[in-house]
């Protein structure tokens, strides 16, 4: 496997499900009053649930919503969109299990346990219902909350993710397939490490984390079955570049009910959910494209710009 691409790659490791299908059923341990550190920006806190000590923040002020980073990542790989979210929104950003300043533990990592832990995690802070907000495997963690706890999500955007392994081109497959510990030297240069390094609570785990997700991305998973229980709408957003097929990315959508009639002179026949394809995006610069928060923050709003044809042009 060629370095570069296999550093492009691992930093932002991909939407998929751990074996271990118990752990979606685990009631997470009571958790602990976080630590809070507070600034005039933003508020920083820990909080143990399930086992698993997470870091996260809030910034912003209005109506909550989960962000959720890729794989390899921490909440500061949003870059501007993160700034640009909570320009309109209060965000709780979180660092997944094993990355940036939360330690991997000694649980089994699954977006399932996580989904069940962010669950706890925003009930705990007074959300009785947020919107999330993920990317890749944030996105795996954001889609198995909303299946797991579809009272507690209001509105899903799911940024390069997917409902089942088959949606990745075969050589990205090839690659999820052969991630080990065992390449952590080579990847020493790489920004993935360098970040890790700087805020992880133990340098020294990444070769164990590289195992950890080499083995939880070597499963198969389908969870085409479980779609039609998400409650609230769902927002779509792909480049055009992705590492997931197209073909894959409309099937998401029609089994959201999308995609599967016209919408009607009238946008009668609309479906609440919605597809974007970004042009000259791709799996590796999507999460901090500017025009990603432009995607998604009307539909998080609940608002459309789209005006009819008469509206836009009047008659002569």
């Amino acid at each position: 496997m060629k370095l570069a691409t296999l550093a492009l790659w691992a930093c932002t490791t991909l939407a998929v499900l751990s074996p271990a299908a118990a752990i979606a059923a685990e009631t997470p341990a009571a958790p602990a009053r976080p630590a809070v550190t507070v600034n005039a920006d933003v508020t920083k806190a820990r909080k143990e649930i399930g086992g698993i000590n997470y870091y996260y923040e809030v910034r912003g002020k209005g109506e909550p919503l989960l962000l959720l980073h890729g794989g390899l990542g921490a909440i500061e790989m949003f870059g501007p969109v993160l700034t640009q979210l909570a320009e309109h929104r209060q965000v709780i950003a979180v660092d997944l299990q094993g990355h940036g300043r939360t330690p991997l533990g000694q649980r089994p990592f699954s977006c399932q346990a996580i989904g069940d832990d962010l669950a706890a995690l925003t009930r705990s802070l007074g959300h009785k219902q947020v919107d999330v907000m993920g990317y890749s495997l944030g996105g795996c963690v954001a889609l198995r909350m909303a299946i797991q706890h579809p009272q507690q999500v209001r509105r899903l955007v799911l940024v390069s993710a997917g409902y089942s392994d088959d949606g990745f081109y075969p050589g990205i497959r090839a690659q999820q397939n052969g991630l080990t510990g065992a390449i952590a030297p080579m990847m020493k240069d790489t920004p993935m490490f360098r970040t890790y390094e700087a805020i992880a609570p133990d340098a020294s785990e990444f070769p164990r984390l590289l195992d950890t997700l080499g083995e939880f991305m070597r499963a198969h998973y389908d969870w085409s079955a479980e779609i039609k229980q998400l409650k609230g709408p769902v927002m779509l957003v792909y480049g055009d570049g992705d590492m997931f097929k197209p073909e894959h990315m409309v099937r998401f959508y029609q089994l959201l009910g999308g995609g599967l009639q016209d919408a009607g002179w009238g946008r009668e026949t609309l479906s609440p959910n919605r597809l974007a394809i970004l042009p000259d995006l791709t799996h590796y610069d999507i999460f901090a494209s500017p025009r990603l928060a432009a995607t998604a923050l009307p539909f998080l709003d609940g608002r459309s710009d789209a005006k009819s044809w008469a509206e836009q042009v009047p008659a002569q």
